[in-house]
């Protein structure tokens, strides 16, 4: 296979892309409660500011690689950051928080454009032993803009640069979208060998039961939208199973299905990450609304989750994982129990206590341990021709979990916004997260599906950092 020229710069387009897409949940929630202020709108539209973004992202995802794998993924990969750079650009210009919020979305629609195309680029352009060793590179910096994410947000919109206050947050991504764009041309393009349907009826019953099941979350909406959801997913789960057995082309790979174990993952995995991603806007708006803290503060209280998250992921993808197995995700479960309850109890001594910076470092750091172990885990029981479909999946149930978390937590607090609502949107993650160890528990009991062993295990282990 003939060596790509120029492929590192190439792979730095491809990271800088999957940074950016990350980045741009992260530094939006620490500006939130500003736009608003700046816009006008209620206070309880500002969980829309950040899920907005991650439900389409999330929706959208596994239909973006079908058309990548039928289209060209270096092709859906251009649209994708030229589509995201004129969303970020209206955002930046935005009138309104309605208009915001709809510009959001593309946002997403966009992000699912770009982000399934990076593992299939990288294989075209590094054979053999060099695609686990670029493909490693992606948990890295992944976790360095999760790092930074918060604490730039902060920065950009303290900086005010221009004027531009809160709307910085959106300008950064001109640059970056502009120089991603200068190096695509070095991408190959790539597809799959045989081009695959994109199952337009199973993608709108997902997306469709999915906004459903999370707009109840997010507009205080009643049972009726929730029973129409559930009854849509369920009609999703047939038509995938009907189009397998008729030998048609299915949007996820329904083997993986058989078994409890994958479900129980992807369960575990949404719930977690609405527990962090929902605290860290509870935070926020205990912070801002509150405490009347600026942007720049928000971003430095949370810090230390950020850095706990680097910490505990350094450690345990570099040593833990491979001494100890599935054994750390419980491990990782019980600090960020601990990190939650301590948050709790932080806030029972006042609305902006001194102690709350150590209890978030806790809780990033359970994180951090808990989420390179799950991965492996995940991933490592299943057949060659299940690892796309299931990667795909865990992306988007992880940006799917961030939308449920942001909704759910955001309303526990917004019902009563103060020190009080905090420690009881706390116990909620604390109930939240009893459910993602019953989870782990279940996707790691003894059963058939551990015969189901491949022998690509470093491979998929190394896939799994892309949903990090």
């Amino acid at each position: 296979m003939p060596v790509h020229p120029r492929r590192r710069l190439a792979l730095c387009a491809l990271l800088t892309a999957e940074a950016m897409n990350l980045l741009d949940t992260t530094v939006v929630q620490v500006a939130a409660p500003l736009m608003r202020a700046q816009l006008g709108g209620p206070v309880t539209a500002v969980p829309w500011l950040t899920s907005a973004y991650t439900l389409p992202f999330a929706v959208l995802l596994l239909t973006g690689g079908r058309l990548g794998d039928r289209f060209g993924r270096r092709r859906m990969f251009r649209t994708g950051v030229t589509a995201f750079l004129l969303a970020s650009l209206v955002c930046a210009c935005a009138p309104a928080l309605g208009v915001l919020i709809a510009v959001r979305a593309v946002q997403g629609a966009a992000a699912a454009l770009i982000v399934p195309q990076t593992i299939g680029l990288i294989k075209a352009m590094f054979p053999g032993d060099e695609t686990a060793r670029a493909l490693g590179t992606i948990g890295p910096v992944m976790g360095l803009a999760a790092v930074t994410g918060p604490v730039l947000g902060g920065l950009l919109t303290h900086a005010d640069l221009l004027g531009s206050s809160w709307r910085a947050v959106f300008l950064v991504n001109l640059p970056l979208s502009l120089a991603v764009l200068a190096l695509a041309p070095l991408l190959p393009e790539d597809r799959a060998p045989r081009r695959p349907g994109l199952d337009p009826v199973g993608g709108a019953l997902a997306a469709t039961a999915t906004g459903l099941l999370v707009l109840p979350l997010l507009d205080g909406s009643r049972w009726p939208l929730t029973a129409a959801g559930a009854a849509l997913a369920l009609a999703f789960a047939a038509h995938q199973r009907h189009a397998a057995r008729r030998g048609a082309d299915t949007l996820v790979e329904p083997s993986l299905f058989r078994s409890a174990r994958f479900p129980a993952a992807l369960l575990a995995l949404a719930l977690a990450f609405a527990v962090t991603t929902g605290l860290t806007l509870v935070v926020v708006l205990q912070l801002q609304l509150v405490s009347g803290a600026d942007a720049l503060s928000c971003g430095l209280t949370l810090l230390p989750m950020s850095a706990g998250l680097a910490a505990g992921s350094l450690w345990a993808g570099g040593q833990l994982v491979r001494r100890y197995g599935a054994r750390v995700m419980p491990a990782g479960l019980a600090v960020l129990a601990v990190g939650l309850l301590a948050t709790a109890a932080a806030y029972r001594t006042g609305e902006r206590p001194g102690s709350l910076p150590y209890a978030l470092a806790v809780v990033g750091l359970g994180q951090g341990l808990f989420t390179p172990a799950f991965f492996g885990t995940a991933l490592r029981p299943l057949r060659p021709q299940e690892t796309g479909s299931a990667a795909g999946l865990l992306n988007a149930v992880q940006q799917l979990g961030a939308t449920v978390g942001v909704a759910l937590l955001g309303r526990v607090y917004l019902a009563s916004p103060d020190a009080a609502g905090a420690q009881r949107a706390c116990w909620a993650a604390v109930a939240a997260l009893a459910a993602v160890a019953a989870a782990t528990r279940w996707m790691t009991a003894p059963g058939p599906a551990g015969a189901e062993q491949s022998d690509g295990r470093t491979s998929d282990h190394q896939e799994a950092t892309h949903a990090r």
